[in-house]
């Protein structure tokens, strides 16, 4: 059954679940980002997927028919927004393409690529959530009666930043230079800003400006790993 094809009364979008009957395909590297959009597609009723970089979203493609798609712009393999070319350049093309980041100067970047909207981190209010998806669905496939704005704030698992943080010290325990180091700063700076961790966002941020700069940043290096440390020794409240 094609995305847009009538739904069974099962299926059919309501008031209070006005995803029901779409499949949502997550292109996300963080498992905390990741987690708070899984549980907006629950509370909306709809079905999702996650991959975690474009390898994987490319197989999922092959396999799956979807409603909406949401890619984040910083991948391990590369940019999402080759992604969202991708997708806008294919056909039949998804339903809905939106792009998702902690960078907002990024927003010009994902509508020249093809975007339909724009995700900024951290997203908390389900109702920008689903508002976001709604308000580019074709006609037919809106729910039949007015959506509930929903004002839930929602909180995903601590446990998921843990998973985070583990594998931003996995990453700096191999790389102390080179694109991984790279791209440890930017991922460590999108989920501590999701997170609302100032502390570790900055720290992140002197690094990829470091980085950038083309100066020494092993002074930077070993501030992000002490405070990844403490996260995951759970001294610091997350």
């Amino acid at each position: 059954m094609d995305e847009f094809d009538p739904l069974s009364p099962q299926q059919i979008p309501t008031a209070k679940r006005p995803l029901l009957g779409m499949t949502v395909l997550v292109v996300e590297d963080s498992r905390f980002a990741s987690e708070a959009l899984r549980l907006m597609c629950l509370r909306s009723g709809a079905r999702i997927r996650r991959a975690d970089c474009l390898r994987s979203a490319r197989r999922h493609l092959q396999v799956y028919r979807l409603s909406v798609v949401i890619v984040d712009l910083g991948l391990p393999d590369g940019s999402g927004l080759e992604l969202i070319e991708e997708l806008d350049r294919a056909r039949p093309r998804v339903g809905v393409l939106l792009a998702i980041s902690g960078d907002d100067h990024a927003q010009s970047m994902a509508t020249a690529a093809g975007s339909d909207g724009f995700l900024s981190k951290p997203l908390e209010n389900l109702g920008v959530f689903q508002q976001a998806i709604l308000s580019v669905l074709p006609p037919d496939r809106q729910p039949c009666q007015p959506c509930v704005v929903s004002a839930e704030i929602v909180h995903p698992d601590p446990v998921a930043y843990r998973d985070d943080m583990t594998h931003v010290a996995s990453l700096l325990d191999d790389h102390q230079e080179g694109p991984v180091l790279d791209y440890a700063a930017q991922f460590l700076a999108s989920v501590a800003k999701s997170a609302e961790d100032a502390q570790l966002q900055d720290a992140a941020m002197a690094l990829a400006q470091t980085r950038e700069s083309g100066e020494l940043a092993q002074a930077q290096i070993a501030r992000i790993a002490g405070l990844v440390r403490d996260r995951l020794s759970e001294r610091v409240a997350i």
